[in-house]
């Protein structure tokens, strides 16, 4: 029996998925086999498909399976640390690369990149999160940043630091991005309170709010397109 023989099961299917997604890209594998690649990093050994098709069925997509919160992948059996590490570096590269497409041009120039960057930072999260884009006077991007985390419905911002970090920064302007996990992009009452109360902190600074975006699974919401800003 050759060594060829002895190997296990999964090595010949590994090394076809891998052969197809050099060849084909991310669109010659389906999600679970697509997640089924990254997992096989992080378990050198043993057949990983179960889990990754398991992920899937959990989490309802692979996005969805590289966002999840930790609390949740630990809930399945046979993820650990070294498989949640594999999946938040895929995630975090994802939203590097989106952020840094987004920020070679003007960005009201390539809005399209804005809402991509956004939608995969955001569109996934379990909590609310905010986020600020800061650009400089000819509107490109200077820094995007986090600037809370809060609970499903709920994220506690103070204009007064996100202007604070503004002037720190040099900015001349601002998008507000947080997103909606319950799905519904519509903006609340408390919503609207926060960009308000954001706008007429920025506004003596001669900082200018050009947009606030809501984020969500069901699309996004534009304050400015709404008439809200």
């Amino acid at each position: 029996m050759t060594a060829k023989d002895k190997a296990p099961h999964y090595a010949g299917h590994r090394a076809r998925l891998r052969e197809r997604f050099l060849e084909g890209g991310a669109d010659a594998l389906q999600d679970y086999e697509l997640l089924e690649l990254v997992l096989s990093f992080a378990h050198p050994r043993g057949d990983v498909k179960p889990l990754a098709k398991e992920l899937i069925q959990r989490f309802g997509g692979f996005s969805a399976a590289i966002s999840a919160d930790s609390r949740a992948l630990k809930e399945i059996k046979g993820v650990g640390e070294t498989t949640i590490a594999a999946l938040r570096v895929v995630r975090a590269a994802a939203v590097r690369l989106a952020r840094e497409d987004a920020s070679e041009r003007t960005v009201l120039s390539s809005w399209d990149r804005v809402l991509a960057y956004c939608r995969t930072a955001l569109a996934h999260e379990p909590t609310e999160r905010v986020h600020v884009l800061f650009l400089d006077t000819k509107n490109v991007l200077i820094r995007a940043e986090a600037q809370g985390r809060g609970t499903i419905d709920h994220t506690p911002v103070y204009p007064r630091e996100v202007v604070k970090r503004a002037l720190e920064l040099g900015a001349a302007a601002m998008i507000l991005v947080h997103n909606h996990p319950s799905g519904d992009p519509t903006p609340s009452k408390a919503d609207i309170d926060m960009t308000r109360q954001i706008v007429a902190a920025a506004k003596p600074l001669g900082i200018e709010i050009h947009d606030h975006l809501i984020i969500a699974k069901r699309g996004h919401a534009s304050f400015k397109s709404l008439g809200l800003l």
